[in-house]
C-alpha cells in the first residue's frame, strides 16, 4: 500500500479562502479598478479614480499580519466618510469644486485622501517586527462556552448602563466612565468571535445583536450600527472560511445595517421631537418604553417614508469633509488665526482634568467650528445639534497643507502605539488583546472624521489608563472564570 507524508496531503489538500486582511486588501483592489471603470462619468475623474484605490494602498502599507483587525475598521470607516463626497459629487452632478460649502471641498478631499496614507505609514512603522500570537493564545477562547460569553455581556451591558447614570452623577469623570463602558465591546467581541470560531451558540449571537439594536434605538443619539461593526471584525479576526452560507450572511448583515440606516435617517428628527418634548436638549424626558413604543409605531407606518430621500439625507450626512472643506475656503481668505492655537487648546484641555478643575469650561465643538468657519454662532448653535471641524481641519488650520500631516503623523503614532502596548500584553489570550484593540478604537475614533484633538487625546489617555488597571485587576478574574467554566461544563450547542 502507497502511503502519503502528512506534508504531501496538506499540500495536495483543497486551500481554502478565509476572510482575512489579505482578502480585504484583494477586494479593494478589485473595487479600486471597477471604481476606474465609473470614473469617467464623475464629475471629478482624477479625485474619483485615486480616492477609489486609497482603502488598497492603506490596507497595503499597514495590513501587516499581526495588526489588530479594529484597524482596518479605523482606515475603511474614514476613508468612507471622505469618498463619499465623491458618491455625492455624481448624485448632485457637479464638481466638488463648486459644492455649496466652498471650493475648499476638494482640497478637503485631498488632504484628507493623503492624511489616511500618513496614517497608514504611522501605522507600518509601529506595528513592523510585532511577533504573533503562540499557538495556545491564539485559540485560547475556542475552549469557552458561549453562554458563559453570553452571561458575561449581559454583565457588562449592566456596567455599561450604571456608567452613563454615573457621568450624570460625577460630569467630572466622565471618560473614565466612557471607557469602563467600553468592556462591553469586548464581551460582545468574544462571544461573536468565539460563536463564529467554533459554530457553537448562534442563538447567543443573535440575541445580543437584537439587544444591542433595541438599545441603540432606545437612546437619542442611536449607535445602533456598533453591533454590526463588532460582527464584522469578529469574522475578520475568526478567519471564517468563505462559503456561500458566509457570504449570503455577510449579503443579510448589511442589507439589514443599510436599512436600518435609512430608517433611522428617516425617522430621527421627529422621534427627537417627541423624545425631548421638544426641548432643545440632549437629554430625553420620554420613557423608555414609549419611546420604543412610538419608534414601533414608526416603523409600521414605514410605506410612507421617501427611501430615496433618507438615501440622499444619509450619504450627505456621511459625506463628512464639507465641513472641512468650509474651513479650507474660510481660512485661506482670512489667513488668521494663532500659530498651533487648536493643539494648544486640546492639550491644555487634556491635562486640566475635570475632577481637579471643575470649572474648566465645557468643550463646544459646534463653537469651534463657527469660529474656524468664519459662521455667526447664532446660525449653528442648537442644542441638539453638534457640528465638529475633526481632527484633520483642526491640523490644517495650525499648520496648513502639508505641514498638517506632521500632525496626522504624530497621532497616527500615538493611536497605534496604544493599540501595539494591549497587543503585547503577555497574559491576555489573543482574543482578549483584539477585544481591548476595538474597544480602543471605536472609543477614540467611532465618530470618524469628526472626532476632535481635545477628544481624541483626552479618549487616548483615559482609556489608556484606565485599560491599564483593567488589563491587570479586573480582565483575568473574568478568565479565570471563563476558564474554570470551561474545564467543569461541557460547551452549549447552538
Amino acid at each position: 500500500m502507497v502511503t502519503v507524508s502528512p506534508a504531501l496531503r496538506a499540500r495536495a489538500a483543497p486551500r481554502r479562502m478565509t476572510l482575512d486582511v489579505g482578502f480585504i486588501r484583494r477586494t479593494f483592489f478589485i473595487l479600486g479598478l471597477l471604481l476606474l471603470l465609473i470614473s469617467p462619468f464623475a464629475p471629478d475623474p482624477l479625485a474619483f479614480a485615486v480616492g477609489g484605490f486609497v482603502p488598497w494602498v492603506v490596507l497595503s502599507i499597514a495590513g501587516l499580519p499581526f495588526i489588530p483587525v479594529a484597524a482596518i475598521f479605523y482606515f475603511i470607516w474614514q476613508w468612507c466618510q471622505v469618498f463619499a463626497q465623491a458618491l455625492l459629487s455624481i448624485i448632485d452632478g457637479q464638481s466638488m469644486s463648486t459644492a455649496s460649502f466652498g471650493g475648499g471641498v476638494m482640497s478637503a478631499y485631498w488632504y484628507s485622501l493623503a492624511s489616511l496614507v500618513v496614517l497608514a505609514c504611522a501605522f507600518r512603522l509601529v506595528f513592523s517586527g510585532m511577533r504573533g500570537p503562540s499557538p495556545v493564545e491564539e485559540v485560547a477562547h475556542l475552549e469557552w462556552r458561549p453562554l458563559d460569553l453570553f452571561f458575561l455581556y449581559c454583565g457588562t451591558l449592566v456596567l455599561a448602563v450604571a456608567c452613563t447614570y454615573a457621568t450624570r452623577l460625577i460630569p467630572g469623570l466622565s471618560q473614565q466612565f466612557e471607557a469602563a463602558s467600553r468592556l462591553k465591546i469586548v464581551a460582545e467581541f468574544l462571544l461573536f468571535v468565539t460563536v463564529l470560531g467554533t459554530g457553537r451558540g448562534n442563538k447567543f449571537l443573535l440575541a445580543a445583536v437584537v439587544v444591542e439594536i433595541v438599545i441603540g434605538f432606545s437612546g437619542l443619539l442611536s449607535d445602533f450600527r456598533g453591533v454590526f461593526v463588532y460582527l464584522a471584525m469578529a469574522a475578520i479576526a475568526a478567519r471564517i472560511v468563505l462559503s456561500v452560507t458566509s457570504i449570503v450572511g455577510g449579503v443579510v448583515w448589511f442589507s439589514l445595517l443599510l436599512a436600518l440606516g435609512l430608517f433611522w435617517t428617516a425617522v430621527k428628527a421627529e422621534y427627537r421631537e417627541y423624545a425631548t418634548e421638544g426641548e432643545e436638549t440632549q437629554h430625553f424626558s420620554i420613557p423608555i418604553e414609549d419611546r420604543l413604543a412610538y419608534l414601533g409605531n414608526l416603523a409600521l407606518a414605514s410605506g410612507s417614508i421617501d427611501w430615496g430621500d433618507a438615501a440622499y439625507a444619509m450619504l450627505n450626512r456621511f459625506a463628512y469633509i464639507d465641513i472641512f472643506g468650509s474651513v479650507i475656503t474660510y481660512q485661506d481668505a482670512t489667513k488668521e488665526g494663532a500659530p498651533m492655537r487648536q493643539w494648544q487648546e486640546a492639550l491644555g484641555h487634556v491635562f486640566k482634568p475635570r475632577f481637579f478643575f471643575p470649572d474648566k469650561a465645557d468643550l463646544s465643538d459646534t463653537a469651534t467650528y463657527a469660529r474656524l468657519a468664519g459662521i455667526d454662532p447664532a446660525l449653528v448653535l442648537r442644542g441638539t445639534t453638534s457640528i465638529s471641524v475633526g481632527y484633520m481641519g483642526e491640523n490644517y488650520v495650525d499648520l496648513g497643507f502639508p505641514g498638517m500631516l506632521a500632525g496626522i503623523f504624530v497621532l497616527g503614532l500615538m493611536l497605534a502605539g496604544s493599540l501595539r502596548y494591549f497587543m503585547r500584553v503577555r497574559f491576555l489570550p489573543w482574543m482578549v488583546k483584539q477585544g481591548i484593540a476595538l474597544a480602543f478604537v471605536y472609543n477614540v475614533a467611532g465618530v470618524g472624521l469628526e472626532a476632535s484633538l481635545p477628544k481624541l487625546f483626552g479618549s487616548i489617555i483615559m482609556f489608556f489608563l484606565v485599560y491599564l488597571l483593567l488589563a491587570k485587576f479586573v480582565l483575568p478574574i473574568g478568565l479565570q472564570w471563563l476558564h474554570a467554566r470551561a474545564s467543569t461544563e461541557p460547551a452549549q450547542a447552538s
